[in-house]
């Protein structure tokens, strides 16, 4: 497995591991109360576990898995997996810090920073689909599809 894919696998891994204590903590606050504040971190789990976990695991598999382009680059360019990585993980990053943050007590820099969050998870999933796409064939010695007519 090359070294993208593995970045992305483990960090998912590590974002389901994250969702689940947050999972936790929200199933202990409803039996024991512990206070409103933990309630705001609904949004943060479901972040976790679906950018997080879900399209990390996703990207890493997608890029590990579909055919290669050839001999030279045979995933396409490395700076749009690295940057698939770093805009998925920032932005999340800073989704899970300003998220709550606003919902407590809302100012127009936590809202910039969502909408920062937000255009780097977006960017990101751009960038893989422009570096996935030409991934995507038919199999080799597949004769071409025929409209029907």
């Amino acid at each position: 497995m090359f070294t993208q894919a593995r970045f992305f696998i483990r960090t998912a891994l590590l974002q389901l591991v994250a969702a689940f204590v947050v999972g936790a903590a929200l199933l202990v606050n409803q039996g024991l109360g512990l206070g409103s504040w933990v309630g705001v971190l609904q949004p943060v789990f479901y972040h976790l576990l679906m950018v997080g976990w879900v399209t990390q695991l996703i990207c890493g598999v997608a890029l590990w898995m579909f055919p290669v382009l050839g001999r030279e680059q045979p995933r396409g360019p490395a700076w749009m997996g690295w940057a698939t990585y770093a805009g998925l993980n920032a932005g999340l990053l800073l989704r899970a810090i300003a998220e709550p943050l606003h919902t407590l007590s809302p100012s127009p820099i936590t809202g910039d920073l969502l909408v920062l969050a937000a255009v780097l998870q977006v960017g990101a999933i751009w960038i893989f689909v422009l570096a996935i796409w030409p991934r995507v064939k038919p199999p080799r010695g597949a004769a071409p599809a025929q409209p029907k007519a």
